[in-house]
């Protein structure tokens, strides 16, 4: 009998996701480990691998919603590879096999290159499609190639002639009869997002204090040792990691921060997991590091580029993402100068950072050129009063641009 896949597992509260993408068409040959489809819940992504080698029959469409443990797909074990089922018309399309080789040998020499900078779902993607990944423009972390870069390549051909092999639940494009709008179904995962900020603002009452914070201390710091810390500990040495720090002094400092409401009962916490915010292609992702104030300056990146990768990758799972509570997020890669977060309930307090901008400051009665961060808290005012929240953020700000004063724990 064929093999079964189910929708697998990915958490005790999840009953059911979303068929993202299937990563091989109906009737394909796949070999045990490629990754088959995609499941989207409202709270992660996992990619389902076949089980065993065999012909695959899809049971569901992509963008159906599906319960956990339902049959979705099953593998015909039994039927031979390719090569083996058709081996007179392989000799008779010898020209074509011929082709496919030779576009399949760039690929599979970037691949000898850089095999380890690829994810599965990446390579898989490149290797079927016959890209070379070397004429990819990765726009992951340090250039690596996500998966996201490849199907782009992808839409771009299929504007081009009006065809799209990506998956069907990519948006096609506009015909040229004059439609002017899309639709596609929002993921479980947006839904989440939405469900949560919505109720974040009207179940709490949230308000938001800001203050501004010279960094040039801790660029120096990483101007001068950075190269030293990457010998070290084979991670740079970021921004985030000064304020995950500054955050978790400042918690000690002002403990009302780290509460949470419990019906009619405030509850203190005396563990300091601080949520990080990632944003994916699917949305906004919060995992979280685990006492995070017995981490080091390196201990703390390298957690957060592990997280990063999980995210692109799709494989972070639901235990990343709990408890936690405070969040910091930085706006700032996109270029935001300034914004008002919204809080992650339970948790009563969000840090926002912001890009960096060279504004003059008076420097002891002397105009100075500073890159300077406007920061942003917002907090739960019914635990939280304004006097608390002033000196939750100063202290933040006085720990960013003295940072020897975390080493001396001072």
């Amino acid at each position: 009998m064929p093999i079964e896949i189910k929708v697998p597992t990915v958490g005790e509260s999840i009953t059911s996701g979303l068929l993202g993408v299937w990563n091989k068409p109906d009737g394909a040959y796949v070999k045990t480990g490629e990754p088959i489809f995609e499941i989207e819940t409202d709270k992660v992504t996992a990619e389902v691998v076949a089980e065993s080698s065999g012909i695959l029959k899809h049971l569901a469409k992509a963008g159906d919603t599906v319960q956990i443990g339902q049959v979705v797909a099953s593998i015909d074990d039994k039927a031979p590879a390719p090569a083996e089922a058709a081996p007179k018309k392989e000799e008779a399309n010898g020209t074509a096999k011929a082709s496919r080789a030779e576009a399949a040998a760039p690929v599979a020499a970037a691949k000898g290159k850089n095999a380890a900078d690829l994810s599965p779902a990446v390579r898989y993607q490149t290797e079927e499609k016959g890209i070379n990944p070397a004429s990819i423009t990765g726009t992951g972390k340090d250039g690596r190639i996500l998966k996201g870069d490849v199907l782009a390549i992808e839409s771009a051909k299929a504007a081009a002639t009006g065809k799209s092999d990506v998956g069907e639940v990519t948006v096609a494009p506009a015909k040229s009869t004059g439609e002017r709008t899309t639709r596609k179904k929002m993921t479980p995962l947006r839904q989440k997002i939405g469900a949560r900020l919505l109720s974040a603002q009207q179940e709490t009452a949230h308000l938001t204090t800001f203050n501004e914070v010279d960094v040039s201390n801790i660029m120096a710091l990483r101007t001068k040792f950075q190269d030293r810390f990457v010998k070290k500990n084979e991670v740079k040495l970021g921004f985030m990691s000064f304020f995950v720090k500054a955050v978790v002094h400042a918690l000690k400092t002002v403990p009302a921060i780290n509460t949470r409401l419990d019906g009619d009962e405030i509850v203190q916490n005396h563990f300091y997991d601080i949520g990080c915010a990632i944003s994916t292609e699917k949305g906004l992702l919060v995992p979280v590091l685990r006492d995070a104030d017995q981490l080091s300056f390196a201990g703390i990146e390298k957690a957060i580029g592990n997280y990063a990768k999980k995210a692109r990758d799709g494989k972070i799972q639901l235990s990343d993402l709990e408890g936690g509570v405070f969040t910091i997020t930085n706006g700032g890669v996109f270029g935001s100068l300034l914004s008002t977060p919204i809080l992650n309930p339970p948790q009563c307090g969000i840090l926002g950072m912001h890009t960096i901008q060279e504004r003059p400051v008076a420097i002891s009665g002397r105009v100075e050129i500073r890159p300077m961060m406007y920061l942003a808290l917002t907090y739960d005012h019914r635990l939280v009063d304004g006097r608390e929240a002033v000196t939750f953020l100063s202290t933040i700000k006085e720990v960013v641009e003295n940072p020897a004063a975390v080493l001396l724990e001072i």
